[in-house]
């Protein structure tokens, strides 16, 4: 009965706020009064005063979408109670746990493959690799001049060199995750919070080499050679295998439907919303009235054309600049460290000393590790499992050698680069501009000046008050970073739709429409919104994911003892 309730309560709200996106007022009013009689728990509202200035198109939007992400939230994050711990979310349990068990399972292979690791991305096992039956030829994926998103190496034929592909896939784990996201956990959880980013993605390396072996070990090959892949077909085929295949289906159809989510929160609202707050601030336009919208139109535009309309030259046109604004960003953030070189030690003190302090009490100290572990394993993936669909498609013949490779991803992503960027914000703040922790709820927030920051903003404070007029770049590079991240999720959404829903041209286009009226709707809302939203969506393909991690990890011992072997490291 709650069930049906919150999914009627859900599909109302969400009727709702595309009708107020389009302006049928009279359809709106209508859904709205239903919500109302559904939201017997809520306080009754007063009535508006005639004062009360009238609410613009993106604060309506919010009003909207504000439960929806909220009744979402409320039902992944539901928390459990550990003896002499306290209540802390299932989800991060499972998620943190699981890394720490394949750690152990495997020898600490985040660590003792980490060398390994760099020879295989330079290419010295490349012929071995090589070696055999025919690799698939058909890669039905988002390519950079023959480099697939998200891959860490050179896949194709030497076209470029070693150093190029590597470079190339460092400068794509550079995104908002890395930027807004460390600013979101930092200032919530103070600096502490990087502390457990590092721990969750020095564990997360693990994760990720469990679920891209298993991507590429039971990924799909059609008749045309092309591949399709991820966790709901090794869910689907690993379990059948182990005499699951109830089971394996059950779990492969839910992490089809989280992941289509996912692809309209983190891969798609986070970044049209803070692409919209970084251009917002530039220009200097309010938070009220519908400025949001309309950059969220122009956004949803240039996105249709490349992902419905096919024209692929915008996106070449981006993924040839992105790498040039990662490096910037990079430059920019170990510039502002050398400069403060000697306040470091304090930075780097604040960080430990948060991680374990106590003035807030033991309920404080999981707060600050909730905090860093959400934003880490946002930022990375790792456990989510979106990674392994691209790392799927890789040519190879050996799958651990692709799980080898992905390891390097999350240390990469936030073990380096959530670390400089939580530096640099926690030298800002080493005159106390804002206080740690004072964070607005609805709005992810805190208060400088009189002014409230959160996410980008933050972050953009931080880097142009050393580095002035920085922001400007800063703000083409949010702009491409969150343009190139949706091209990419619309194909781990559209995988999964497809998976769902056939491969169909109508299944095609009916999810690519949905993706882009998403953009819109996450360039309105607010930071609170989005983030609740965003963390819900990816954290939700953590359940089926690592369930299946779980019960299929024997296999991927049994594929990495056959690299070891092959390249004579057995």
């Amino acid at each position: 009965m709650l069930l049906s309730k919150l999914a009627r309560f859900s599909l109302l709200r969400i009727a709702t706020l595309v009708v107020v996106l389009f302006g049928t007022g009279g359809v709106a009013a209508f859904a709205q009064e239903e919500v109302a009689q559904l939201e017997v728990t809520e306080e009754p509202v007063a009535e508006a005063s005639a004062e009360e200035p009238a609410l613009g198109l993106d604060q309506q939007v919010d009003k909207l979408f504000r439960p929806v992400a909220d009744a979402w939230g409320s039902v992944v994050f539901f928390s459990v109670e550990l003896p002499g711990v306290g209540p802390l979310p299932l989800v991060l349990i499972l998620l943190v746990g699981g890394a720490l068990f394949f750690t152990i399972a495997f020898g600490f292979v985040n660590l003792r493959l980490f060398p390994l690791a760099i020879e295989v991305v330079s290419g010295k096992f490349d012929e071995i690799e090589k070696q055999g039956q025919d690799i698939p030829k058909g890669v039905e994926v988002m390519e950079v001049d023959g480099d697939l998103v998200d891959t860490i190496r050179d896949e194709g034929e030497g076209e470029v060199s070693h150093f190029q592909a590597l470079a190339t896939a460092v400068s794509g784990t550079v995104g908002l995750g890395n930027i807004a996201g460390v600013a979101v956990a930092v200032a919530a959880g103070g600096p502490g919070a990087t502390f457990w980013m590092v721990v969750c993605g020095l564990l997360g390396m693990s994760t990720k080499f469990v679920e891209c072996t298993l991507g590429v070990k039971y990924r799909d090959v059609d008749a045309n050679g092309v591949v399709h892949g991820g966790p709901m077909y090794y869910l689907k085929k690993g379990l059948a295998e182990r005499g699951l295949a109830p089971v394996g289906k059950v779990l492969g159809v839910l992490f089809a439907i989280f992941c289509v989510g996912g692809s309209f929160g983190g891969g798609n609202a986070f970044q049209s919303n803070q692409a919209a707050q970084q251009i917002k601030s530039l220009l200097g336009l309010p938070d009220t009235g519908s400025s949001g919208t309309i950059i969220g139109l122009v956004m949803a535009v240039l996105v249709a054309i490349v992902i419905i309309g096919g024209i692929k030259r915008i996106a070449k046109v981006t993924e040839k600049v992105v790498p040039l604004m990662a490096l910037m960003y990079v430059i920019a953030a170990l510039g502002i460290i050398l400069m403060h070189i000697q306040s470091v030690p304090w930075a780097i003190g604040q960080v430990v000393s948060g991680a374990f302090s106590l003035e807030a009490g033991f309920g404080g100290l999981l707060g600050v590790m909730v905090q860093g572990f959400r934003r880490a394993a946002f930022s990375n993936e790792a456990g989510a499992g979106s990674a392994a669909i691209a790392h799927s498609a890789v040519k190879t013949r050996f799958p651990a050698s692709e799980g080898i490779v992905a390891l390097l991803e999350p240390f990469i992503d936030t073990v380096v680069i959530c670390t400089m960027t939580a530096i640099v914000i926690v030298l800002f703040n080493a005159d106390n501009s804002f206080a740690w922790g004072q964070v607005d709820s609805a709005t992810s927030t805190v208060l400088i000046d009189g002014a409230r920051m959160g996410g980008v903003d933050l972050t953009s404070a931080a880097f142009d008050s050393v580095l002035p007029g920085f922001r400007y770049l800063l703000t083409i590079a949010i702009i491409l970073f969150a343009f190139s991240t949706m091209i990419s999720w619309s194909y781990y959404g559209l995988q999964s739709w497809k998976y769902l829903f056939g491969r169909s041209t109508a299944a095609d286009l009916s999810y690519k429409l949905l993706f882009c009226l998403v953009v819109v709707i996450g360039a309105a809302v607010s930071l609170g919104s989005v983030i609740e939203f965003s963390d819900a969506m990816i954290f939700a393909m953590v359940f089926p994911n690592m369930i299946g991690l779980f019960l299929l990890f024997p296999k991927v011992r049994q594929e990495l003892n056959a690299y070891l072997e092959a390249i004579g490291r057995k």
